[in-house]
């Protein structure tokens, strides 16, 4: 299991060693994600290797929502036709080091960033998990775990309440 902390100053090296392998991701990390966490535009957590004190990964979530028309039909009958958009939780992005890549990480960091959505859902509204997918690998990945593909969109969509019974109290 991975734990995660807030990525924070002390972690200034860190990532600047990181990287993924695509350019978008590397690059938020080294330079955008401090000034969003900062602006409250997102939080930003990191996994960190203990023997390497590496960054394995990291994941953003912050505030979204969807246009109503966009919710699949199947979920669309639970919500009120006054809602023009749903409260969402945006997973905005989900990256692994390459030298942490294929060890389970990534489904890990999922796990956690789901597990946090599911629990600020409890405080405050959010219908769903959203993801914007920038490749067809990371839209592979999200559909391995049940995510489906939002009508007219690129991005993709985990209702709370499918959330929900993974982290429900047995």
């Amino acid at each position: 299991m991975v734990t995660t902390d807030i990525l924070s100053s002390s972690h200034r090296k860190q990532k600047n060693d990181f990287s993924c392998g695509k350019l978008l991701l590397d690059n938020y990390l080294k330079t955008q994600a401090g000034q969003d966490i900062k602006r409250k535009l997102s939080a930003c957590f990191v996994s960190i290797d203990p023997e390497t004190r590496l960054i394995q990964g990291y994941y953003t979530l912050s505030n979204n929502s969807i246009p109503l028309e966009l919710v699949p039909e199947g979920y669309k009958n639970q919500l009120p036709d006054s809602y023009h958009a749903i409260p969402t939780t945006l997973l905005g992005r989900l990256a692994i080091d390459e030298r942490f890549k294929g060890r389970g990480i990534g489904k890990m960091l999922l796990i956690d960033a789901l597990s946090r959505s599911y629990k600020i859902s409890k405080s405050i509204g959010s219908f769903a998990v959203v993801v914007d997918p920038l490749d067809e690998e990371a839209e592979s990945f999200y559909t391995k775990y049940g995510f489906i593909l939002l009508p007219d969109s690129h991005k993709m969509f985990l209702a709370m309440k499918t959330i929900e019974k993974l982290f429900e109290e047995k």
